[in-house]
Parts: structure tokens; sequence; C-alpha cells
């Protein structure tokens, strides 16, 4: 079209045979070419030509992509009874984005087997339609969801840390129960100094992490990955002992249900699984008022108790404890180690605080501001409700017993067993459900970290439909629900595996901020100097007690699940190096690397061949070689995730491979098999040639390696041969 004069309107286009191999008339996709002549079958035999109008919004702009794909339908005028090509924009596969790129849509990226189509109704029944990559923005918390989702744990662990301590005291007898509020005092100070610690890790690295991150960047391979196992040892127990502290509060207000603390807390993690599942946010509006409505029901508590102790309605004064409900004769002598294991158990009330320096890019922006005033806030909730607990404790003189809490006793002294008991109830156990809500938002994360940094298969990266990382939500499920039923459900034999995993990572994590401070100096690196260290000497002092009190107990499980973990790190890291240096290319023996085939056809291309490249590697241009020996009409196709991503791999090809042609798909919902069809199905439909696809694949050297490689390109080949018109071809 000669500039200054008005595009045309329509078009005239020669009729030509359908491929014998399309289909019946079908809306179709246009191509650079002329659009296809479907419209022809309404015509008169004999002519030669058709009127195709073109729709008012694509008669000028840009020119199309050659590869550029819209779904059109074939429409009468109401007066001439022209055919025209109308584009239907719900019905579209695909979007044009640029010369060479373009984006699936929702249908596009439509599962295509009956399993996966069934799978797919199902889940979008329990968990809702799936969200688009571009709406991760969107799954932001805010400080108050923030709150709830990630302080959960910390927040619950005040309504059993106290009993714990207790419970090592009362084999000393119950004359010396009072020693508990001191204790809880040294603990109370050990949550300021890990909080301000940790506030610095925020600030520091706000990309996440946490631990993980901070020892393997400052102290090392080795200390990360001891970090990053410790904090997935702790995640797991942090769901199987929440879940059965929850039934406990449960099965003390009704004794009936103590038989079936498993059944019950199976069914509890199935729930909180699927919360999650859904995303994020959602989760997040969940789980809050649970959370806000324990804090609620806990202060109100606190502060009716101490308003009867201060007015002298209770046993002991506001100086004085209580002399204990009933008399235990001690089983052993009050020493430094019993006083050592009671601060140990205690020690529970810190899991979990780490997990905000973990969670930093979940919060809405700002994100270190309201990710540090989170954790303060956190912190400042959890010291009240575990002193005021504890102080309630020594000031009404409650003991232990097996059938029912220490929480349970105060809120029944405070309260009365009535409603306003039964609430109270209702609410701790809620809590302590949820707790394990920040192991869901912890675990996936770190794994899908670890992943990418080849320590764990690389499927833990991807995100599901609603933008979870569903591969290790389902992971962390599983594991917790065996680990609740190994132990029967009982807290007080799954508390002595907790702590340790926890100030290891605690210790590690402040040990690595050492390092960083001295490294970096910026403006205020002393005061974080000293914060950290200090943190760093406390809670190995702590992770010291607790080995050494608790490694006959059960805590020496919990170091050999950690050295398990280190060990399947280094396999997997070891093979992912190993399997990089097989397939990695020299990028300047580039594209002298990939030699053009000498063709051995006349006139124009018989084949249209087609590759799809994750990478450029030794797979992918031995790849394109093989296509280059078939046709000389090569298109290489890469699916990606995400635009920048896309991008910058585009970029890359062209150095690399300037004159094999690239295709980016863009798959917003994070298909893969289901974009490729489309696209090779309309491919198929609009070319003349005969489409061939060369499908690359990795063939395992043991059966346990194809758990760590993507072998979504394999599920391609029974989609390709069940269509007559296209030619599959292994590239093994």
């Amino acid at each position: 079209m000669t500039e200054g004069k008005r595009p045309r309107s329509f078009v005239r286009i020669s009729r030509r045979p359908r491929k014998s191999r399309d289909p019946p008339s079908q809306p179709h996709e246009d191509r650079k070419s002329p659009p296809p002549v479907d419209a022809s079958s309404h015509l008169e035999e004999g002519h030669h030509s058709e009127r195709i109008v073109i729709p008012r919004h694509e008669r000028s702009g840009p020119a199309k992509s050659p590869l550029g794909v819209e779904l059109r339908e074939v429409r009468y005028g109401s007066t001439a009874r022209t055919p025209y090509l109308r584009v239907v924009p719900r019905q579209l596969t695909f979007k044009s984005v640029a010369p060479g790129y373009i984006s699936a849509t929702e249908i596009g990226s439509q599962p295509r087997g009956r399993l996966e189509r069934l799978v797919q109704a199902i889940k979008g029944v329990v968990l809702g339609s799936p969200f688009a990559t571009a709406r991760i923005a969107e799954e932001r918390l805010t400080k108050l969801k923030a709150l709830a989702i990630f302080s959960s744990d910390a927040l619950s662990s005040s309504a059993y840390a106290t009993e714990e301590i207790l419970l090592i005291l009362l084999l000393a007898g119950s004359n010396n129960l009072h020693y508990a509020l001191p204790i809880a005092g040294v603990i109370a100070l050990l949550i300021i100094i890990v909080t301000a610690s940790y506030r610095q890790t925020i600030r520091a690295y706000p990309s996440g992490g946490g631990a993980y991150v901070v020892a393997l960047e400052n102290l090392g391979r080795g200390a990360g990955l001891t970090a990053g196992a410790a904090l997935l040892v702790d995640y797991v127990l942090t769901v199987s002992v929440s879940v059965a502290a929850g039934i406990a509060a449960v099965t003390s207000a009704i004794p009936e249900l103590h038989d079936f603390r498993v059944p019950l807390g199976v069914a509890v993690i199935a729930l909180m699984t699927i919360g999650n599942l859904r995303g994020i946010r959602e989760a997040g509006t969940l789980f809050a008022l649970p959370t806000y409505f324990f804090i609620f029901s806990m202060t109100m508590v606190i502060v009716v108790g101490i308003v009867r102790v201060a007015i002298g309605d209770a046993p002991g004064s506001l100086l004085h404890e209580a002399p204990p409900e009933r008399q235990v004769v001690a089983t052993q002598g009050l020493t430094l180690f019993v006083l050592m294991r009671a601060f140990s158990s205690g020690s529970a009330a810190l899991t979990g605080i780490e997990a905000i320096s973990n969670g930093v890019p979940a919060f809405k922006s700002p994100e270190v501001p309201n990710a540090r005033t989170t954790m303060t806030a956190m912190a400042g909730i959890l010291i009240f409700l575990f002193l005021g607990i504890t102080f309630l404790t020594s000031r009404f003189g409650f003991v232990p017993s097996e059938d029912e809490t220490i929480v349970s006793k105060l809120g029944a002294e405070v309260l009365g067993r009535n409603m306003l008991y039964y609430v109270y109830q209702v609410a701790t156990a809620l809590v302590l459900f949820l707790a394990a809500n920040t192991s869901y938002n912890g675990f996936p994360p770190l794994a899908a970290i670890l992943a990418r940094d080849r320590f764990l298969p690389r499927q833990f990266s991807f995100r599901g439909d609603r933008l979870a990382y569903s591969n290790g939500i389902m992971l962390l499920a599983g594991a917790a629900a065996v680990l609740l039923a190994a132990f029967g459900g009982e807290v007080t034999r799954l508390i002595p595996l907790y702590a340790f995993g926890v100030f290891v990572s605690f210790t590690l994590s402040q040990s690595g901020m050492v390092r960083h401070w001295l490294r970096v100096k910026e403006p205020g690196w002393r005061t974080g100097l000293v914060i950290s260290a200090l943190g760093a000497v406390a809670t190995a002092v702590v992770a010291v007690i607790i080995l050494g009190t608790k490694f006959t107990h059960g805590a020496w499980l919990s170091v050999l699940m950690m050295i398990l973990l280190m060990g399947m790190f280094a396999l997997i890291r070891r093979h992912y190096d190993w399997f990089q240096a097989k397939i990695a290319v020299d990028p300047a023996s580039l594209p002298a690397g990939v030699p053009p085939a000498a063709s051995v056809e006349h006139g124009a291309p018989r084949d249209h061949v087609i590759v799809p490249v994750d990478g450029i590697n030794k797979i992918s241009c031995g790849a394109i070689a093989m296509a280059r020996e078939i046709s000389t009409m090569v298109t290489a196709v890469h699916v990606s995730e995400n635009r920048e991503e896309a991008e910058r791999f585009a970029q890359e090809w062209e150095r690399a491979v300037p004159d094999v042609p690239l295709l980016v798909i863009e798959s917003p919902f994070r298909a893969f098999v289901a974009p490729m069809l489309a696209y090779l199905e309309r491919l198929d439909e609009q070319e003349e040639q005969r489409i061939t696809v060369i499908l690359p694949t990795f063939v395992p050297r043991h059966w346990w390696e194809r758990i760590l490689h993507n072998r979504d390109v394999l599920r391609l080949r029974p989609f390709l041969k069940a269509r007559t018109g296209l030619k599959v071809v292994g590239f093994p």
C-alpha cells in the first residue's frame, strides 16, 4: 500500500484445493501469506477468486509475523452475501505479541488428553480456575495477612511452649515448677535477639531464602546446604507438631476423640494442603481470621487472669506463685541438666520466627519495610502471649496432666467451663492447626530456590495452576502426614525432634550475617555486626543444649534426616553438573558449530521442520543439524513462562544461531504440551509443506534420573502421532 492512500478493505485470493489431511471446514488461523480460503466452499463452482473483507481494525498497522496466528471464522454479509473473515477473541488460541513472538491464551493452554482434562476439571472444582503468571503481583500480601500467614507458627507455639517447660521440670517434682517463669524470661530475651538479627537479614537479603541463602553466600556450600536441610526438616516437623497440638486441644475439650488423633490430624493436613494449593493470597484471606481470633481470645484470657491475680481472686499474687494444684513426686533431682532440658523444650517458642525472612518477596511493595514491621509485631505479640501464659500458670498453680493441656486449664479457670471456654478452645485449636500454614509458605519457596540452584529436582521450581509451588506443597503434606502417623499424633514424642534444626538454621544465618557485615561494611554495619554476633552465639549455645539434652530422646532422628537430605542434595547437584558439562557448547563455535546441510531438494522445500528447544546446547544444536539434513526450512520453537526470560533467550538465539528462525511461544498458564500442540495443528492446517517435528530427548542412565528432568517433550509424541499430517522424528 503506497503512503497516503486509503488501506484496501479486501484482498482477492486464488482458490486452491485443501490438503487431504486437513480436517473439515473449521475456523482457521491467519498467517502472513494470504488468509485461508475456507469460504471457497460457499462459492459457486468455477470462481477463481473470492472477495475476503479484512476487519476494519486490521486494515492498517504493522505487518504480521509469518508465524503469527489469530483465529478467524468465515461470515457472510447481510446484503451482498460476501464472505469475510471475522476475528473471534474469545476463541483465540494465541495472541500475536511481536514478529516471531506469540502468546498462548487460556483456551490454547487447555489440556488435551482425556485423563488430563479430567484432572483439570477436578482441580477447577476444588482449587478454582488457573491464574496467569502475570497475576503473581496480585498474589502479594498486606502486613495484616502476612502476619497471619507467616506468624501463625510462632504465635501458636505460645500455646504449648510453657507446658513443655513444665513437663521437664516435673521430673524434679511439682515443687520446682516455679523455675518455669525465669526460664521463660530467658527465652523471651532470646526471641528479642533473634528478631533483631533477622530484621538485619531481611534488609540485606530481600529476595528471600533466609538462612540458606545467607549461609550459602557467606559461609560456603556446606553451610548453605546444612541450613537448607535444617529448614526443610523443621518445616515438616512444624506441620506435624502443630497439627498434633491442635488435635490435643480438641481432645482436651472432647476426650471421646482421643483415640482418633491420627485420622483427624491427616484430615487437617489434607484441608491445609487444599487451602494452600488455591494460592497464597486466598490462603491468607482464609487463614487470617482464625489467627486474629486466637490472639484476641488469648489476650482476653491473659488480661482477665492478671486482673484476677491483682485483685486477689487467685491462689497466687503478683509477686508470689501459688502452690501446685497437686503434688507430684520427683523421679530425679533438680540438676543443671534438667534446667537445660526445660530451657531447650521451651525454646520451641522460637520455631517459625524465621519464616518472614524466607518470604520477603511475598509482601506487597515496599517489601523490606513491610516485612521488618511485621516481624517486629510478631515478636511483640509472641512475647506477650508466652510470658502471660507462663505467669498465670505459676499464679494459679497449674500442673501438667495427660488428659488436659495447660492452656485449657487456664481458660477453664478464668472463663469457666461455659460457651466462652469452648469458643476459646476452638480458637486455640484453629491457630495450632494454622501454625502449619507457616511451613506451607516456607517449605515450597525454599525448595524452589534449592531447585533453581540444582540441589533438588527442577520440578520444585514450577508453579501450579494457582501460582503456588504445588510440588513442594504436596511433598510437605505427604512427609508431615507420614511423620504424624509414625509418632501416633503425640506432641510430646514429636517435640524432641523439633527444635534442633531450627536453631542450627538460626546459628548459620546469624554467622553468615556476621561475615556479611565484615565484608560489606555499609552504613550501620557495626550495629548489625554486634546484633548478628550476639544472635549467632546465643542460638549456637541453645543448639548445643538441645542436641546434648534431647539426642537420645529423638533429636538424633532430626540429625539423621538432615544428613540424608544433604547427601541427596550432593547427588542431585553432581548429576546436574555432569549433565550440564555434557550438553554445554562453546559460544565461540556457534553458528559454525551447526553446519548448514547440503540440501538435496530442488525448488521449494517439501518439509517444514519444527524443533522444540529449551536452551542453546548440544541437544538443541544437534537437533537443528538433523533438521537441516531433512529440509532447508527449519523453525526452532521455544516455550517460555515469562516475557523477560523469553526475550533474553531470543537475543541469545539470534547471536548463536542467526540463520535459524526462532518462534517464541509465551505460556502464561505455564503449560507446554497444549500450546505446542495448538501451534503445530494450526501450522499443519495452513501450510502446504509437510510438517516434521523433531523431538530432542534425554535418555537417562538410571531410573532415578527420570525424576530430575522435565520430560514434557515426550508427552507430545502420542498426540502428534495421532495426527496423520505430522511426521515425528526422535533425537535421543
